[in-house]
């Protein structure tokens, strides 16, 4: 079963096997409290990093945005005058690929030792680090602590792995300093009542960020792009090995588009295998579209005479709090004469 039908899905196979793992779910919620307990009161020790440091993470596993999110940041630092390195744990391929498409400027460094990594960022001439999905990350200090929450994952109850979609308990949000509550296909005036729940959990700035597709473009098409209208009243074959591949097909349904999802685990190494099943998935008029995440990976493996292969990123606009974005960002830069380690 996947897990997004075992965390949302409403049949009884869903309910009963969320019900199995709920002990499960309870024992891991009280090893998280017990371990942000044990940062909190400085038993398990926390570092200064070389460079000032914000975080850009989730409670949930994945689907949340986070990628275009700090991608943005990083864009918003450079152009603040700051001279950020992206810093990611290392897990698969394709977030430093995606991350060095977006920010050519920017260094990308990948290490589970994220104190380390900004030790060696600032050995590269970089005065900030953006911590990409480090918000569990506590042993390594940040000025700023961005937590994003998806308001598709919005769902009551909030449960913990293995049965629900979290890292750990909500009231987590506690120790955020920004709150972004995203959304692709959630109508605004809902995300604004995730927003408004938000504040049971946390004193912090709550923003509202909406992620919508923006153009086509081939993979290894030498930039050839097309607009999404033409996706209207299409079949498409959407490719998403993606942290919310459902929401992904949404939004290519909100642009008209009749969707066939093939949806693999967040982080898939796609294989020679799964691009036939994927052709042979697509009709003779049907377009085949998959993530920028998706794309980075599949560009050596798509044959070139077959069916083209498209891609989408997704826009961000920021729709609520972009004087409390400015100013998080800002905090981060202000820090940089005051950090104890920059000389």
């Amino acid at each position: 079963m996947q897990p997004e039908a075992l965390w949302d899905g409403t049949g009884v196979g869903s309910r009963v096997l969320r019900g199995v793992l709920r002990p499960a779910s309870w024992a891991y919620c009280g090893v998280m409290r017990a371990r942000n307990a044990l940062f909190d009161a400085g038993v398990l020790p926390s570092h200064d990093t070389a460079i000032p440091a914000l975080s850009v993470g989730n409670l949930s596993v994945g689907g949340t945005g986070k990628t275009p999110i700090a991608a943005d940041i990083a864009r918003r630092l450079r152009a603040g005058g700051g001279s950020p390195a992206l810093i990611l744990r290392g897990y698969g391929e394709d977030e430093p690929r995606v991350h060095a498409l977006l920010n050519p400027m920017v260094p990308v460094l990948t290490s589970p030792d994220r104190v380390a990594a900004c030790l060696e960022a600032q050995r590269r001439g970089c005065d900030v680090a953006v911590l990409d999905d480090a918000f569990q990350h506590r042993r390594a200090r940040r000025v700023v602590d961005i937590v994003l929450v998806a308001a598709e994952q919005w769902r009551r109850p909030l449960r913990c792995l293995p049965s629900g979609r979290y890292r750990e308990p909500v009231e987590s949000l506690a120790r955020a300093s920004l709150v972004v509550v995203t959304r692709k296909t959630t109508p605004a005036d809902a995300a604004r009542e995730v927003g408004d729940a938000m504040r049971a959990f946390t004193a912090a700035p709550v923003m509202h960020a909406l992620f919508s597709l923006d153009a086509l473009h081939r993979v290894g098409g030498d930039g050839e792009s097309r607009s999404l209208a033409t996706l209207a009243d299409r079949p498409v074959v959407a490719v998403a090995g993606v942290g919310a591949p459902r929401a992904f097909a949404r939004q290519l349904e909100a642009a008209g588009a009749r969707v066939t999802l093939a949806s693999y685990p967040d982080h898939h190494r796609f294989t020679a295998t799964d691009v036939a099943d994927i052709l042979e998935c697509a009709a003779a008029d049907s377009a085949v579209v998959c993530t920028l995440k998706d794309a980075v990976k599949l560009d050596r493996l798509w044959p070139r005479a077959s069916t083209p292969l498209w891609y989408v990123s997704q826009r961000v606009a920021i729709e609520a709090g972009q004087v409390e974005y400015a100013d998080a960002l800002q905090g981060l830069l202000d820090a940089r004469p005051h950090h104890p380690l920059i000389r």
